[in-house]
């Protein structure tokens, strides 16, 4: 029997896809609460999520994907918790690297993951020379990762430039910051998707979404699914994209 198609399949417009989508993956532990099931059940079922959207996103065209996997502030919660996020981390690289390096998905890691367990480390070195070289969708998987934090690090390295004399403050810019975040060479997001239907940010990259497109869903992470998701590029593409301007048109000059 042939697959269903998408409600949104045939409204997407290939020529104005977003080339980057953040995903701010929430509601894995209410969608467990809610069917009386451990949190980490709720994280397990996020995961089948997350290959399924990556899958998705890959067919689609889309040239990056960024997801939100583990913040720096994520260490507060339960220690049990925490170490099985680490061990569904371990399972998902060694279980989809394969498919994921078949389908030339390239995988980049946003924050120190240094300070994560050394089966965590090994397994992201590993998937990270397995794909370097993969010309497909970029998947950056943000580990340890808090945007404060990070434009903080940055702010540090040029005072230390400045302080050596290596570089004047009135030559530092936008695209010289830039180049100091995790995301150096990457593209801004187009399009932010936050799930569980939260309005905030929760300290995720807040230099690069200043124009980014916002879409916010009451669908719990472990629910929202392909259709969702082209949905969201849906709506997203019925947007008039100004950039503080008039004439439509992204700051690196692609037309929106």
């Amino acid at each position: 029997m042939a697959k269903k198609k998408s409600n949104y399949e045939n409204l997407i417009q290939s020529e104005k896809l977003p080339l980057h989508i953040a995903i701010i993956m929430d509601g894995n532990g209410r969608w467990a609460q809610r069917r009386l099931l451990p949190r980490t059940m709720g994280h397990r079922a996020g995961m089948s999520t997350l290959k399924e959207i990556v899958r998705a996103c890959s067919d689609l065209g889309v040239k990056v994907l960024t997801v939100y996997a583990f913040s720096t502030e994520n260490w507060k919660r339960p220690w049990e918790e925490v170490d099985y996020l680490m061990k569904l981390l371990v399972e998902f690289l060694r279980k989809e690297i394969n498919e994921l390096h078949q389908n030339q998905v390239r995988i980049k890691v946003l924050g120190n993951y240094s300070n994560l367990p050394l089966e965590c480390q090994s397994e992201i070195e590993d998937a990270l020379q397995i794909t370097r070289d993969n010309p497909g969708l970029l998947l950056n998987i943000a580990l340890n990762y808090g945007s404060r934090q990070e434009i903080l690090a940055a702010v540090k390295v040029l005072a230390r430039k400045v302080a050596a004399g290596e570089i004047e403050p009135d030559v530092i810019n936008e695209e010289t910051f830039s180049g100091l975040l995790y995301t150096k060479d990457i593209p801004d997001p187009d399009l932010l998707i936050r799930t569980a239907g939260e309005m905030r940010i929760s300290n995720f990259l807040l230099w690069q979404i200043a124009y980014t497109e916002l879409w916010i869903t009451e669908c719990l992470w472990p629910d929202f699914s392909k259709d969702d998701l082209l949905q969201a590029v849906w709506d997203y593409q019925q947007r008039d994209r100004k950039f503080g301007g008039l004439n439509g048109e992204r700051q690196d000059g692609i037309n929106a």
